[in-house]
C-alpha cells in the first residue's frame, strides 16, 4: 500500500473547502427564501384582517335587518370587545398583546351607514405598508389606505 492510499484511507471528516461551499449555498437559498417567507406571513396576518372585517360586515347586515339600523359599538355585535383586538390567527387578542396584530372598531356609524376599520399593529404596520388600515362599508366597498390593489384577494 502506497503513502497516497493510506492517507485517503485514514482521513475522516470534511475538509473546510467543502464546509465554505455548504455555507455559501446555504447563505444564498436564504437570501431568497427570507423575503418570500416574511412577505407571506404578512399576507396570512391580512387574510385574517379582511375575515374579521367580512365577519363584522355580515353581523351588521343581521342588526340592521332586527332593529333598522346599523350598531355603533361592536360588542352590540357579539363581539368581545370595542375596539376588537386580533391576533395572526384571526383569535381576539388583549390590548397591548404582542401577538396582537390589527385592531378594529367602526367609524362614520349612521342609521343607514357605517365603516368597518381594521388597523395594523406593530411589526405588521411596519411590514405591511402597501396595504394599511383596511375598510369595508355598508354597500360593500372595500379599502385601504396603502396603495397596493390587491389587498382583498
Amino acid at each position: 500500500m502506497t503513502f497516497s492510499a493510506r492517507l485517503v484511507r485514514n482521513q475522516r471528516g470534511i475538509t473546510l473547502l467543502e464546509l465554505m461551499i455548504v455555507l455559501a449555498i446555504v447563505s444564498i437559498i436564504a437570501t431568497f427564501a427570507y423575503p418570500s417567507y416574511t412577505q407571506y406571513v404578512v399576507n396570512t396576518k391580512r387574510t385574517a384582517a379582511t375575515s374579521t372585517l367580512l365577519q363584522i360586515s355580515d353581523r351588521q347586515q343581521q342588526f340592521f335587518m332586527d332593529n333598522k339600523r346599523y350598531a355603533n359599538d361592536l360588542t352590540d355585535l357579539g363581539f368581545s370587545a370595542n375596539p376588537l383586538f386580533v391576533s395572526g390567527d384571526g383569535a381576539p387578542a388583549e390590548a397591548g398583546d404582542d401577538d396582537a396584530v390589527y385592531v378594529f372598531g367602526l367609524a362614520n356609524v349612521a342609521a343607514t351607514t357605517y365603516v368597518a376599520v381594521a388597523a395594523p399593529l406593530a411589526g405588521q404596520l411596519k411590514r405591511d405598508t402597501d396595504c394599511g388600515t383596511l375598510t369595508l362599508n355598508q354597500g360593500g366597498a372595500r379599502g385601504a389606505t396603502g396603495a397596493a390593489d390587491d389587498c382583498w384577494r
